[in-house]
């Protein structure tokens, strides 16, 4: 896909100086380095989602710091915007950071919807931007953009690797139960391509409207399906819910799912939560050196337990750091700064990682499986997996 954009902010201050009496001015990168690379934070730090946006940020934070407060050798100044996860709030604030703040670099967010207004900001104004969470398929697929990378996840990856070992196991038929949005049929098409790699089927889908937990019309059909496995995505409170409630009925299926099932609720879910599996690119036990001393660190900075959303902020600034390293801290050079990003290969605490063609994280979906209050990884379901990105044309 060609955009027609319009010249971007850093082409417009680099003709407005060539205009001028360059023999007498200093070079326009020379009037850049004496100022810092603003970084635009654009993630909840209110409401449902405040914990993830603040450890995201926490390990921006951290990993600039661990570089001494410079990446290509620029200071680095945050910026940071509470989009309170309301989506139709997102272009607005988008606009704020980018046109207000003028910021060089956008980091965000967390809500896929809050996602899509940054996105369509960023694709006209050829903003840098690098995604931490949201992991709306269309990002890296159609609507892909040179500008713009991400360094968490697609909501096809953690259930297709689910799918992927389940089929390898032999499973032939599965249930898939989701709300009816997105994210969860994203998350469904994933497990269902993986399932059919090795000759398994979703035989049935079963959806509620988001946000509505009456989750006992589902559970009733359950019984009926003649299934080997129910897959499934849900999170935060609603997971909560649906896996109390789905041991309290009794049901003999095992419940499985893409790992937000599970991630950050286990101690909620409690005992109802035991062995259920599920798939996603970070887990409890990888014995790594990178991840034990991330952990470490995250631990005194914060006095929180490292999670998924503070490794993926972690990667969204080791990106970044690779890049403006790359041109020594000039952004003019936008085809060095993106191809350098293009071929990224870091270590990270979720292990290897590289760059997909239209941008998006290659990395290991972790089988895991939760046991006494942990998402233990018990094997890894893809390894350096990549989305397809259907549509994208950079």
């Amino acid at each position: 896909m060609t955009i027609d954009r319009p010249m971007s902010r850093r082409g417009l201050v680099k003709g407005g100086l060539a205009l001028g009496a360059a023999a007498t001015l200093p070079t326009t990168f020379a009037i850049a380095q004496a100022r810092p690379i603003k970084v635009g934070l654009m993630l909840p730090y209110s409401g449902t989602f405040a914990k993830l946006g603040e450890n995201i940020a926490f390990a921006v934070e951290m990993l600039i710091a661990e570089k001494g407060g410079k990446l290509g050798g620029r200071p680095i100044e945050l910026v940071k915007l509470d989009d309170e996860s309301k989506p139709e709030n997102g272009p607005q604030n988008a606009e704020r950071l980018v046109k207000r703040d003028a910021v060089d670099v956008l980091i965000g967010t967390v809500h896929s919807g809050v996602q899509m207004g940054i996105h369509k900001v960023v694709r006209e104004t050829g903003t840098l931007t690098i995604v931490p969470n949201a992991g709306a398929n269309a990002v890296t697929r159609e609507l892909c953009a040179k500008n713009v990378f991400r360094t968490s996840f697609s909501n096809w990856q953690p259930a297709h690797g689910m799918g992927l070992a389940l089929g390898k196991r032999g499973v032939k038929k599965a249930a898939w139960v989701t709300w009816d949005y997105a994210a969860g049929k994203e998350s469904g098409e994933g497990f269902r391509e993986g399932l059919e790699k090795h000759g398994g089927k979703v035989v049935q889908t079963l959806t509620l409207k988001f946000p509505e937990t009456n989750f006992q019309p589902l559970l009733a059909q359950i019984p009926g399906l003649d299934v080997e496995v129910v897959g499934s995505f849900f999170a935060g409170g609603g997971a909560v819910q649906f896996v109390k409630e789905y041991k309290a009925a009794g049901l003999k299926v095992p419940l499985c799912g893409s790992g937000f099932l599970t991630e950050g609720t286990l101690q909620a879910q409690g005992e109802a939560a035991e062995g259920i599996e599920t798939a996603l690119h970070y887990g409890d036990g990888i014995d790594s050196v990178k991840n034990t001393a991330f952990r470490d660190a995250f631990k005194a900075k914060t006095q929180r337990e490292a999670d998924v959303y503070a490794v993926q902020g972690y990667d969204a600034a080791q990106l970044l750091a690779i890049g403006l390293e790359a041109v020594k801290g000039n952004l003019e050079d936008e085809a060095g700064l993106y191809k350098a990003m293009r071929a990224a290969k870091f270590d990270s605490p979720r292990g290897p990682v590289s760059m997909s063609p239209s941008q998006e994280v290659v990395h290991n979906i972790y089988l895991r499986r939760a046991e006494k209050g942990l998402n233990k990884v018990v094997g890894i379901a893809a390894e350096a997996l990549a989305d397809p990105g259907t549509g994208c044309k950079l």
